[in-house]
């Protein structure tokens, strides 16, 4: 999984008094009814504004925020981190994210400020890679910081294009932890190593239980992906989400598993419902338990069982590395929880194991229950995670200077 490779620079390798340093952040956060409803992702980011601020540098932050709309503004969150990182920020207002105006502000920046260029995505270049763009983005700085996680798996302008045209390219603290980490951890893991693997669709996953099988000692599998590997060994499933074109998929990696000796782990029962709860957070719902050998016709799996839970916890015992990446069930509703739940739990109290959160839905239900403190690490990009948890190159890190 991943590459061994991923030795760079970083910010603590250069010198940044009196420089102008162009970072890239990942402020994509999320809002309910107007205002900022999580703050992780501008927590996280503050240790490499605080660092190049503290040098003497002066800082040009930029993210996108939401899909191309020109409605959601970054002005909200440059308020926002101002007030975390307790220093001003001053927003450069402009739809065109660099402008004259843009252009001029910095040009007379002095050492320790910052600021805050416009959401990149209020630009159609910005998601193509565009040359234009990344040249006036280039334009701003002597050195390029690339601290957002969660969008190297994508080759845009902000965090991969504009790299082209600039001396230096370094990474911020936050993504030189995840590659340590995950590189670490993943490349060389201590043994034995389990994988725990989950989500809705199988077709999420091609290619990373594959990888799992060939790097990991256990495979679990749990969410809605599961009964697509049922229904191919010939289980009656009922209305549980199945994906027919992956069925020969599924029963190659049974296959594939049973050859490299890794323990693949399927679940033994799994929690129903008649139909998926609306709204989401709607526990007024009755449930049933069923056998995964026989599913009645009118019920879809929402969960995995009691019986499935226990199997977890017995064959997690002793692991040395645990790697989660997907719920084990429709977490979102207390009904359809539990399994989730328990998996982190279990990992969160084993005190000998390296335990590794590979990003979306793993990391935002540790967060719900609050354990994400007690992992050895919790990754901030589901989708970059995936794609390293592939093998995959990511754009957004290959770019970033060699040391």
């Amino acid at each position: 999984m991943g590459s061994s490779a991923y030795n760079k620079m970083s910010i603590d390798d250069i010198d940044v008094k009196g420089k102008r340093v162009l970072v890239r952040l990942d402020l994509n956060v999320p809002f309910e009814n107007g205002e900022i409803s999580d703050l992780n992702r501008i927590n996280a980011s503050v240790p490499t504004v605080k660092k190049l601020v503290d040098e003497g540098a002066k800082v040009i932050i930029c993210s996108h925020l939401g899909k191309e709309d020109k409605h959601l503004s970054l002005e909200k969150v440059c308020k926002k981190f101002s007030e975390v990182l307790g220093k001003d920020i001053k927003f450069l207002n402009s739809e065109r994210v660099v402008d004259d105006t843009v252009r001029e502000y910095v040009k007379n920046m002095q050492d320790g400020e910052i600021a805050m260029l416009e959401n990149t995505r209020f630009r159609p270049e910005e998601t193509k890679n565009g040359d234009d763009f990344s040249q006036e983005l280039a334009s701003l700085c002597d050195i390029f910081v690339s601290d957002a996680f969660g969008t190297v798996h994508r080759a845009h302008a902000s965090n991969v294009g504009v790299s082209k045209y600039v001396p230096v390219t370094v990474c911020g603290y936050l993504i030189k932890e995840e590659l340590d980490k995950l590189c670490k951890m993943i490349e060389t893991p201590k043994k034995p190593f389990v994988t725990i693997l989950g989500g809705a669709k199988v077709s999420d996953k091609l290619k990373v239980i594959e990888k799992a099988i060939e790097k990991s000692n256990k495979v679990i599998l749990g969410g809605g992906m599961v009964f697509t590997f049922l229904k191919g060994m010939g289980y009656e499933v009922g209305k549980s989400l199945v994906d027919d074109s992956q069925i020969s998929y599924c029963m190659d990696m049974i296959n594939k598993a049973k050859k490299s000796r890794t323990k693949l782990i399927l679940p033994v029962d799994v929690v129903c419902a008649k139909k998926i709860p609306d709204p989401i957070t709607n526990s007024d719902i009755e449930t049933v338990t069923f056998s995964v050998k026989k599913i009645d016709k009118d019920y879809m799996g929402l969960d995995i069982g009691e019986k499935s839970i226990r199997n977890i916890i017995k064959e997690l015992k002793g692991a040395k590395t645990i790697l989660w990446n997907g719920p084990m069930g429709l977490f979102e509703n207390q009904k359809f929880a539990l399994g989730t739940y328990s998996v982190a739990r279990i990992m969160s109290d084993m005190k000998d194991a390296n335990t590794i959160i590979g990003g979306g839905d793993s990391a935002s239900a540790v967060n719900k229950f609050n354990l994400a403190h007690k992992m050895t690490h919790v990754s901030t990009g589901g989708g970059a995670s995936l794609e390293f948890l592939k093998g995959e190159p990511l754009p957004g890190v290959e770019c970033i200077n060699d040391k």
